[in-house]
């Protein structure tokens, strides 16, 4: 049986924003650099937006009560926005049958990435879910603009060898505490003295000051 917690490591900002990283790298060294720059606008653009989505909840309470939403899952967004994007610019050289599965693998990594935040109870469905679609979308996006520019000169497999070379650091390192600086953003732009938290009665609840939750 799949360990939903464990798999949910892979869209962890200690493995997703290191390899976005070296894929912008990667393009930008192979002579890519539309390309490159392109990938780094779409996937900040939608870092971006997941950041925003989640300070405007912490901060001021602000969501959607009727899809139980608080912000958009950056581990579903990363994951639909890295993995068929990697796959892709490592299939780049071979059969378009190869290229695609690729993409459709990477896709499918970031529908199971969203199945993982709801089973883990980290996110509601319509957050899993909405990071999942707005990933996919910067993914093949940003595919669609790739194929129209010249394509990296450097080697295809430096670029998976060098992202499997993070996996083993980043499982042993510590989730990276991206809700606590959430939190402390969110605060000092609101000016609020506790954050807003999702409330099992209601939806959005203002902790008492000093006060946080036990899980």
């Amino acid at each position: 049986m799949l360990n939903w917690h464990y798999f949910s490591m892979l869209g962890d900002s200690v493995i997703t924003l290191p390899a976005a990283a070296l894929i912008t790298v990667w393009l930008l060294a192979g002579g890519a650099w539309r390309t490159g720059l392109w990938w780094s606008v779409l996937f900040g653009a939608g870092l971006g937006l997941v950041v925003m989505t989640k300070i405007a909840f912490v901060g001021w309470g602000l969501g959607i009560s009727a899809w139980d939403f608080t912000g958009f899952s950056g581990h579903s967004m990363r994951a639909s926005a890295l993995f068929p994007v990697l796959f892709y610019l490592v299939l780049l050289r071979a059969q378009p049958a190869w290229r695609h599965a690729g993409i459709a693998f990477g896709l499918l990594l970031g529908i199971l990435m969203a199945i993982a935040r709801v089973a883990d109870q980290s996110h509601s469905i319509s957050e899993a879910v909405s990071g999942c679609i707005l990933g996919g979308a910067i993914a093949l996006g940003f595919i669609w603009v790739a194929q129209q520019l010249p394509k990296p000169r450097k080697n295809r497999w430096l670029l998976s060898l060098s992202f499997f070379c993070l996996l083993p650091t980043a499982y042993a390192s510590p989730p990276a505490p991206t809700n606590a600086w959430i939190e402390v953003v969110a605060l000092y732009l609101s000016g609020n003295s506790a954050p807003y938290v999702r409330n099992e009665l209601g939806f959005a609840i203002q902790l008492p000051p000093h006060s946080r939750p036990t899980s």
